[in-house]
């Protein structure tokens, strides 16, 4: 409910202010009757239909603060042949995902744009969340090499590995064995227009974004005839425009003014202007961009929700794109056809609990119960005795 209530009165604020862009989202959302789909989505209630695409913005904000309203990027694509993507999986990003309620068996695919935190600070949390929760296979983590291999998506994964070793020992084997595992997957992050994944009838491709160090890449799903941009972190770049011309749905970073940024974080004009402007991309920046790609829906994001900052960003992407617009809010979501983009607004509920897991999860390989060793089991306490531990 306060997510409910803190977006409706973001929304409210920005369209007060908005006058002739009231129609921020013109050509874009169809209006339904209240017979075809709820006004809101309600986690586990509707079926994809065949030939749909629905995207949940899981995080929208910045590396901090991470707050209830606002986790870090990361974006859920489910297919209607059902599939199941995230692209970026930022820090606290995986409370969203969680209040989805998700058949997590699905959920074992990521592509991250780059490897700063607010965009893959949560793997860990989908690698065991997940397990956890059902899925029964590997976690399969899509990304870019580095200028160097340290700085790379497999090296990544490595410390990963690393760093959890402990927490998967001790689980492996009283979940399924093939949950456990993270493999990655890394390509050339200078590829323009490389596919990265492609099967079932959805191609995914990369292409290089401009941020702080080589590495960073944006992202196209096609599938059916639909299109999907996503852009992680970048200055604006020839390559997004070129690869995102005429899609569907295209996700671009929606930073701060040099202004605002110095009034929020009480920077110097000059580190202001150089992260907003020349590692970001500014409201202006952003708006050139729209202009050049002429999405059926643009999508900014990436900065804290805050009206009077909100004001401050539609007035410069006005000034040169006055397309189809909207802010990205943590749990918007959006129904794409052909026919139409509807967006909605996920109301869950503040605590849940994962869905039932498969069958198949159930009868996944497992090698056994992790063991410690005569020390430790020489410490229990004699005043308790558990219950017999059944055969399955």
């Amino acid at each position: 409910m306060y997510r409910t209530l803190r977006a409706i009165g973001l929304l409210c604020a920005v369209l007060a202010f908005m006058s002739d862009d009231a129609d921020f989202v013109k050509d874009a959302v169809a209006e339904q009757s209240p017979t075809e789909t709820p006004s809101a989505w309600y986690p586990r209630t509707e079926k994809l239909r065949p030939n749909e695409m629905f995207v949940v913005a899981l995080g929208t904000g910045m590396p901090t603060p991470i707050t209830r309203g606002q986790k870090s990027s990361a974006w859920y694509v489910e297919l209607g042949n059902g599939d199941i993507f995230m692209f970026d999986v930022g820090s606290g990003s995986m409370e969203n995902l969680f209040a989805l309620r998700p058949e997590f068996h699905r959920v074992d695919k990521v592509f991250a744009s780059h490897l700063h935190t607010d965009h893959v600070g949560d793997a860990a949390a989908l690698w065991v969340g997940g397990w956890l929760s059902g899925r029964y296979t590997p976690l399969h983590i899509y990304g870019p090499s580095g200028s160097k291999p340290e700085l790379g998506t497999a090296a990544f994964v490595e410390g990963l590995k690393k760093a959890y070793a402990w927490d998967i020992a001790g689980r492996s084997g009283i979940l399924p064995d093939a949950g456990g595992q993270l493999i990655a997957h890394e390509f050339d992050f200078k590829q323009d227009g490389g596919v990265v994944y492609e099967k079932n009838g959805v191609k995914i491709t990369s292409f290089p974004a401009v941020h702080v160090l080589d590495g960073s890449v944006s992202y196209r799903l096609d599938w059916k005839g639909l299109s999907f941009v996503f852009g992680g972190d970048s200055a604006p770049n020839k390559w997004f425009i070129e690869r995102a011309k005429g899609a569907d749905f295209v996700i671009h970073e929606l930073f701060y003014t040099p202004e605002g940024l110095a009034k929020t974080l009480g920077w110097e004009a000059r580190q202001a202007t150089f992260v907003s402007s020349y590692i970001h991309t500014p409201p202006s920046g952003f708006g050139k961009i729209m202009a050049e790609v002429k999405p059926r829906l643009a999508v900014g994001y990436h900065t804290i929700r805050q009206p009077e900052l909100d004001m401050m960003m539609i007035e410069e992407v006005r000034k040169v794109y006055d397309g189809p617009l909207v802010i990205a809010n943590d749990l918007m979501a959006w129904s794409i056809t052909k026919d139409q983009i509807k967006q909605r607004e996920v109301v869950s509920s503040e605590r849940v609990q994962a869905p039932p897991t498969t069958q198949a999860y159930k009868e996944a390989k497992r090698s056994g119960e992790a063991k410690y060793s005569e020390f430790i089991n020489n410490g229990k306490w004699k005043g308790y005795t558990p219950p017999p531990l059944p055969e399955k």
